[in-house]
């Protein structure tokens, strides 16, 4: 209900009604979509940091930004200004994402129709899913006379996770939603020039927006009880740990990474911050037995931005092992935070 508040990612929301009509101001901003990431506020993942960043530190009032969120209940509330829509997608495998960009743009499309915004809305797409259905979007969208931007991420159709199938999929995806774009906007220097080689005949208009990070330090002392109890938890000292954060994914080289530490005499820890995955996870303890190596620390999630910080600064070095994607912020993260960066050429 309107005025109410829920608790996601340990951060209070407040939750607004059904969007059945708006103000006048309102109608009269310059309205943003934001469609492909899995919501905010954000846990792990680039396109996920990259909006709860540009919402927290926006600062031309006369933009409203609509960001969509994967989640069961199909609530609406605000964050740092934004009005976050919640969708309810099928576990269908691979083709969820697909669903829950095709359903939130469809959502997007209708609010468009619906309130007669007196700005030209802006769409602004995270990753090339969807290309064999953005023809017709496209033209709903220039219907409105809105705008189609497009992140097309980077080479999802190299990741390993997929099969052989799934890839071509992506690989088509991307082409034609490269074709549809009018203006591809890119987070690495690397993927501006792919697009641009790549799909040279469709003259894809593009610009490279750069990511930045926060260099400021951790508002935790080194002696702080949360950080303390933190190491505590997990059997690590400051300094003594080489640390990882991410999604715990093939791509991100996890496999590279345990394997060729257990092959150190380091006494020092492997401590890795990431998403759950099972199946994953037992794998590679069957093909490594790593549980069986002291020094090798799963910790769990943490989402604690300030914790986080002090865990990075006070780690011995950071491993980045991330081999598909644009500019990764947990990268730029550690840059800004750790003394020592050990990267994937």
């Amino acid at each position: 209900m309107n005025g109410e508040y829920k608790t996601i990612s340990g951060k209070q929301l407040r939750v607004l009604g059904k969007a059945d009509t708006i103000s006048e101001s309102l109608r009269n901003q310059q309205h943003v979509f934001i469609i492909g990431s899995k919501g905010i506020p954000a846990q792990y993942g680039g396109f996920e940091t990259f909006v709860e960043k540009l919402v927290e530190y926006q600062t031309d009032s006369d933009i409203q930004y609509h960001v969509a969120r994967m989640a069961d209940d199909g609530e609406r509330y605000e964050y740092n200004g934004a009005i976050c829509f919640d969708l309810k997608v099928p576990n269908i495998g691979p083709a969820k994402a697909i669903y829950y960009d095709v359903a939130a743009l469809d959502q997007c499309i209708e609010y468009c129709t619906r309130m007669n915004l007196k700005k030209p809305p802006v769409f602004y797409i995270l990753a090339c899913r969807i290309g064999p259905f953005i023809a017709g979007y496209k033209k709903k969208i220039q219907q409105l006379g809105g705008i189609l931007l497009i992140n097309p991420d980077g080479n999802e159709w190299k990741r390993s996770k997929w099969s052989l199938p799934v890839r071509k999929y992506w690989k088509i995806s991307e082409k034609l939603m490269v074709r549809s774009a009018d203006l591809l906007v890119c987070d690495s220097k690397k993927i501006e020039e792919y697009i641009r080689s790549e799909y040279t005949r469709y003259t894809p208009r593009t610009a490279y927006l750069s990511y930045g990070c926060d260099t400021e330090p951790s508002t935790l002392s080194d002696d702080s009880e949360q950080f303390l109890c933190w190491l505590n938890q997990n059997g690590l000292s400051a300094g003594e740990y080489y640390l990882v954060v991410g999604r715990f994914v093939p791509e991100n080289n996890v496999e590279t990474i345990i394997r060729e530490f257990m092959k150190s005499d380091t006494s020092r820890k492997l401590a890795l911050i990431t998403t759950d995955n099972e199946k994953l996870y037992e794998e590679l303890n069957k093909k490594l037995g790593f549980s069986l190596d002291q020094r090798i620390v799963f910790t769990g999630s943490v989402y604690d931005q300030q914790l986080l910080k002090k865990i990075r600064e006070k780690a011995f070095a950071y491993l980045h092992g991330h081999s598909v994607g644009g500019t990764n912020p947990s990268l730029l993260e550690a840059l800004g935070s750790t003394d020592l960066n050990l990267l994937l050429d």
